[in-house]
């Protein structure tokens, strides 16, 4: 029975990570949320995210009437749109292909009445992809920005405090643009937590953060910013609307897929191959090597013990990590959370594990993710890597390429961040 269960280890991770992304889709979660048209306006369609084009896709397919808009989606995220454009836009550096979209979309916005609808669609990704730098701030200044948070370890919903005081568009300011028109903001959740202000920096919501907790952040992670950044932050110039402002108060919002929806649709997955699964958590954070660290301990007691659950089992988590970048090797976070936990196990014949993004792609790379098995470590010294050194040299991506153990899903046009399974028999 061991030897059977091992030898399909590999592909029952992949079937549970293709049921959490499935479980997550803009054609499964959007129907049940769509509006009803307003009876005397004009429906505008708006949205950003790695998901936004296949849920613009879907509210075309389903929505009676007229309907036009504009969305925009990362670089091979889009679809085919025939009502609503879909544009595309660099991640997770924006470029000037989302600046103009962005200004594009602010413009669009203006002029509607309060008989107007605006159907926006927000998934992960957003922040990047609606780069509208507010008033004395280039784009030039915020790329480098941008950069500097992701290479610090910040979390993600600091980064996003940081972007929405210099943004012209994100923090609620979209929807202030939009105003009179009501509001109806959809969500995929790309945050732990699911707060829906954090998820693409909140452009159709009230933010409760400030400048000066912006300012802090940038402190805290030793990020330089120019003089002018530095002026706008501290004169107030980059205030956000606040939860208490009129104008938000005909808006709505929903969340309509998260992670935890992934998870339990992955966990149902092992169930069925005869594998009790057990969820950890859904808003795992941290840096992604110290996460793993704390999941291969785990795991080796419940393969050693059977504490504290019995084997066989899967352990599954989700949520964001970080990567503090030291070195000069390929990789995104799940790369070098399953690169910690293979330098961290060594190699157990009971233990096998993957860890995907779901929107299929690790960072910046063209993997979602990988996968660990018991030998890796062994193969890998066979030809003579070693992992201890990849990984100080931030070389997840080239750890697991050399094992052929990427996994390359290509994008999945949707995002509940980080999946993680950890396979004990």
């Amino acid at each position: 029975m061991r030897t059977m269960l091992a030898k399909n280890a590999r592909e029952l991770l992949l079937d549970m990570y293709g049921s959490a992304v499935a479980a997550v889709s803009a054609e499964k979660c959007l129907p049940a949320f769509l509006p009803q048209p307003s009876p005397n306006g004009r429906t505008l369609v708006i949205g950003a995210g790695k998901g936004a084009a296949a849920m613009a896709r879907t509210v075309e397919n389903l929505w009676q009437g007229e309907i036009s808009g504009l969305v925009v989606t990362r670089y091979g995220h889009g679809v085919d749109c025939k009502r609503i454009e879909v544009v595309e836009a660099a991640h997770p550096v924006p470029d000037e292909a989302g600046r103009r979209a962005a200004g594009r979309m602010m413009e669009m916005v203006r002029g509607l009445t309060e008989n107007d609808l605006v159907l926006c669609l927000i998934s992960g990704g957003g922040s990047a992809l609606l780069a509208l730098p507010a008033d004395g701030i280039t784009l030039e200044q915020k790329q480098a920005v941008n950069k500097s948070l992701l290479k610090s370890g910040a979390t993600i919903s600091e980064m996003n405090c940081v972007r929405k005081h210099f943004s012209a568009i994100k923090g609620g300011r979209l929807a202030l643009a939009c105003a009179p028109a009501r509001v109806v903001t959809l969500l995929i959740s790309d945050v732990p937590g699911d707060d829906p202000g954090v998820i693409a920096s909140g452009p159709t919501l009230p933010d409760p953060t400030t400048c000066e907790q912006a300012l802090a952040i940038l402190r805290k992670y030793r990020i330089a910013i120019s003089t002018e950044m530095e002026r706008h932050l501290r004169s107030g110039a980059g205030e956000t609307p606040k939860p208490d402002d009129p104008r938000f108060a005909r808006n709505a919002h929903h969340v309509i897929a998260t992670a935890q929806q992934a998870l339990e649709a992955a966990a149902a997955t092992a169930r069925a191959a005869g594998i009790t699964p057990y969820i950890l958590s859904d808003e795992i954070e941290g840096e992604a090597r110290d996460v793993a660290m704390v999941h291969a301990a785990l795991a080796r007691q419940v393969a050693l013990r059977n504490q504290p659950f019995q084997r066989p089992c899967v352990l599954i988590s989700g949520g964001e990590t970080t990567v503090t970048v030291r070195g000069k090797g390929r990789g995104g976070r799940n790369a070098e959370f399953l690169l910690s936990l293979a330098t961290t196990l060594g190699g157990y014949d009971a233990i096998h594990a993957i860890a995907c993004d779901t929107d299929g792609i690790d960072g910046s790379e063209d993997n979602a993710g990988a996968i660990y098995q018991p030998d890796s470590i062994a193969r890998a010294e066979a030809q003579g890597l070693l992992a201890r050194a990849m990984l100080d040299n931030n070389d997840g991506y080239g750890f697991f390429s050399a094992l052929g153990d990427l996994v390359v899903s290509g994008p999945t046009r949707t995002n509940v961040n980080d999946f993680r399974a950890i396979l004990i028999l």
